[in-house]
């Protein structure tokens, strides 16, 4: 590690405040950005805490919708959306392992934008709307590529808001170590049609699966995914499974989705 400044405002104006100074850099749970410093892979001259912010906390149900706090943990929303979301909460309640889910923050999952991270299919698939202390920003425009979003420098998750479906669920295929998803996809079905949002395979990060959208609001079963597949161009390659692979594991979990929605 090296050097650096710390604060942790406990408004959201002193948080925005903090952030005004050159090389400041907010801090959510850290699990992401405490790593990324320990490699030196980012040096920013000040950390601001955002954890000690209690009008960013919290989960609440309000008529169809759910709004969770930037800086709620994975743990919280386990705990607290299972009633309203059960989809949601269960893909929190499956996050890391419990010090990451007690540590690690919705706004600070969203604002990385890891490419098999499990919040952005949650926010895209549900047609979230990501509230900062500037904006609100819907979930179709918000995620942009790969760790990049519709973020200004400096500004800050404060909520998401997301609408609550019929029905849903989240099917991840995990990467044992990391438990991160090496394919994801969650599924949601409206009263306006069904969204297929998916994580983990694409070198673009997070998209929606149009055609498996399209499909499923002309018949929604399983056996209406038969004839799809996802071209492997832009799928990711490593180490844990090649492009085609992703393109297969793609089908099969949202075919897992749909079936438990069923």
């Amino acid at each position: 590690m090296y050097n650096f400044e710390f604060e942790r405002p406990a408004s959201l104006a002193d948080a925005v405040a903090a952030l005004g100074a050159e090389e400041a850099q907010a801090l959510g749970g850290g699990q992401t950005l405490i790593p990324t410093l320990k490699q030196r892979l980012a040096s920013p001259a000040k950390l601001v805490s955002l954890t000690g912010i209690a009008e960013m906390q919290g989960v609440s149900a309000a008529g169809s919708s759910v709004t969770i706090g930037g800086a709620t943990t994975h743990a919280t929303v386990a705990a607290e959306a299972a009633g309203a979301y059960p989809a949601l909460a269960a893909l929190a309640g499956n996050i890391g392992d419990p010090a990451v889910r007690n540590r690690g923050t919705i706004g600070g999952s969203l604002a990385n934008n890891d490419p098999s991270a499990c919040y952005p299919a949650a926010a895209l698939g549900s047609g979230a709307t990501i509230v900062t202390n500037a904006r609100e920003i819907a979930a179709d425009d918000y995620f942009q590529g790969m760790f990049t979003t519709a973020l200004d420098e400096g500004e800050i998750i404060t909520e998401v808001r997301f609408p609550v479906p019929e029905a849903a669920s989240y099917q991840k295929f995990e990467q044992p170590a990391s438990r991160f998803a090496l394919v994801g996809v969650f599924a949601a079905k409206y009263a306006d049609g069904v969204r297929v949002a998916v994580t983990g395979a694409s070198e673009e990060g997070v998209f929606r699966w149009s055609e498996a959208e399209a499909a499923l609001n002309h018949d929604f079963r399983t056996d209406a995914l038969m004839d799809l597949d996802i071209n492997p161009a832009n799928m990711i390659g490593d180490m844990h499974g090649s492009k085609a692979y992703r393109a297969h594991l793609v089908k099969v979990m949202t075919k897992r989705a749909v079936a438990a929605m069923l």
